[in-house]
């Protein structure tokens, strides 16, 4: 079987090329520089040149704020890259994995009530800003090709692979400083990479087709987050508890964001861990 990985610079993207050399998977990794999925003659030539089986769309627009002010190019990447490949994979009868965000739902107070162990698959979606509609357009345009997929809801995504995620950002800022304050009324759940790999390719053992929500067990706002972090690794900091009023953001954010996984556990092979081990085990290997 062979994969190929697109945004393979990013810090999912990595974690999957890391997977595929461990445990020996034929793999071709391309950053965004050298695979533009927005351009549908360049997917096509790749693509076309590799044959691969299983593509693993890691590729994205994520800048949340920039997107409030640059909707064409967000809805760019993450609508009409997301149909280029599902419309070459469903052609080739190759398998289309493709990452989504919490942030197609419209993470409200009230949800968190409605819904205390997180939004389900079929919880209407309705995105706050333009992010997450960018990556609403996204998983839609893949449903309407109909090929053989895998939509992959994650939220708050935390790797080794990268300086930019909240983890890193913690950690620097602890050096620098003596007191942080951090938001207190946002609640969700920390997802990290390696375990998103292995429970995507649970999924794909499983031949499972449609949309999943990888996440861990538990909540925590990003003031607890920071908490945990300054903990695991000893840093004599201390932190604030503020409301997000204390950080005006271009781009609204959910106060509730919590994946429900209650469906990726009826599936063999699959592993949902606890966001504090996730968050130890991450602490570990940095």
């Amino acid at each position: 079987m062979r994969y190929l990985i697109t945004g393979a610079n990013g810090q999912l993207g990595k974690e999957w090329v890391l997977y595929c050399d461990h445990h020996k998977l034929e793999c071709r990794g391309y950053r965004s520089t050298d695979l533009d999925i927005t351009n549908p003659r360049q997917v096509d030539q790749v693509l076309n040149e590799y044959k691969p089986n299983v593509i693993i769309n890691c590729a994205a627009y994520t800048k949340v704020d920039d997107a409030e002010t640059n909707s064409e190019q967000a809805y760019l990447v993450n609508e009409q890259g997301a149909r280029n490949l599902a419309q070459w994979c469903k052609e080739n009868d190759s398998k289309l994995i493709h990452y989504s965000t919490d942030y197609v739902f419209p993470g409200s107070v009230k949800d968190s009530l409605h819904y205390p162990n997180g939004y389900t698959e079929d919880v209407q979606t309705q995105p706050i800003n333009v992010y997450g509609a960018s990556k609403l357009a996204g998983e839609q345009a893949i449903q309407e090709v109909d090929g053989d997929f895998l939509i992959l809801r994650v939220s708050w995504l935390c790797g080794k692979h990268t300086q930019t995620n909240f983890v890193f950002k913690m950690m620097e800022l602890a050096e620098k400083f003596e007191e942080l304050r951090v938001v207190d009324d946002q609640m969700g759940v920390p997802t990290f990479t390696s375990n998103v790999v292995e429970n995507t390719q649970a999924l794909i053992d499983a031949d499972e087709k449609g949309v999943f929500h990888i996440s861990s067990e538990g909540i925590c706002t990003w003031y607890q987050f920071a908490l945990a972090i300054f903990e695991l690794t000893s840093a004599s900091v201390k932190v604030k508890p503020v409301s997000s009023n204390a950080y005006p953001t271009a781009a609204k954010r959910p106060a509730f964001s919590k994946l429900s996984t209650m469906k990726l556990e009826t599936i063999s092979g699959t592993n949902i861990i606890p966001w504090k081990q996730g968050l130890k085990k991450l602490i570990e290997e940095l």
